[in-house]
């Protein structure tokens, strides 16, 4: 019986996959038959992430507060593979609790530059290919946290809201060219980054955090075909944590 895969022969570029969700994304695009292009700043992660994937992963390390790292990461890409099917906009930068008048300026342009402008030029860079293709699927990974403003969350609130807009205007902009674009707002996940920022704060992490693999199957079904009628929208995957449902 043959078995049919749900990304077979499609391109992907998982930005933040040296661990974490976006690690946990790759993992699921490949398994359904995608080849993946894994970035991060950790070469040393991703080339064990390669290592384990085999030959449909490649990693191009990258850091993406470097305003030209997107479009050498999406060149890289193409350079690779002729095409790019997926972007996964997943890579993020979080901060330690501080109040706005205790940020260094730099500090918090810098979150800016990674949570919104980053995911908005790998768009921008990604999209002629998609337009070529009649095809594509842009995914953003935003957070819940940027539903609702918090205090010494500033920076990184703001940047999820902007881009969770973001993904509303890029999906307007693109749905003529059969290009979707979608966003995940997760809650609490287990990842190494939870786990270092609720150390910062010296709590522990919620018993309810979600695993990472959760979040890579909402984002491998809007990858789909399944999810062809969805575009502009912003799911929250907030699991057992979700206050509302706790009562």
């Amino acid at each position: 019986m043959e078995i049919v895969m749900k990304l077979n022969g499609r391109i992907a570029l998982v930005t933040g996959a040296s661990r974490g969700i976006g690690r946990a994304i790759a993992c699921a695009f490949v398994r359904e038959g995608a080849c993946v292009v894994v970035t991060g700043r950790d070469a040393g992660a991703l080339d064990a992430l390669v290592t384990e994937l085999g030959h449909a992963a490649h990693a191009v390390p990258g850091d993406l507060a470097v305003p030209e790292t997107p479009e050498a990461i999406v060149a890289a890409t193409l350079a690779r593979f002729g095409t790019l099917d997926l972007l996964v906009n997943n890579a993020g930068a979080i901060h330690p609790a501080r109040d706005l008048a205790d940020f260094d300026p730099q500090d918090w342009r810098n979150v800016i530059e990674v949570n919104l402008v980053a995911p908005a030029m790998l768009a921008r860079a990604a999209v002629p290919a998609m337009r070529a293709a009649g095809r594509g699927h842009i995914i953003n990974i935003a957070s819940i946290g940027g539903r609702k403003g918090g205090r010494g969350r500033s920076a990184y609130r703001a940047s999820k809201a902007a881009l969770i807009n973001l993904t509303e205007s890029l999906a307007a902009e693109l749905a003529r060219d059969g290009i979707q674009v979608n966003c995940i707002c997760p809650g609490s996940v287990d990842t190494e980054g939870y786990r270092e920022l609720m150390a910062s704060r010296g709590r522990a992490p919620v018993a309810q955090a979600m695993q990472p693999e959760e979040i890579a199957e909402v984002a491998l079904f809007l990858a789909t075909d399944a999810a062809s009628a969805i575009t502009g929208t912003a799911i929250d995957a907030f699991g057992a944590g979700n206050p509302l449902l706790l009562g």
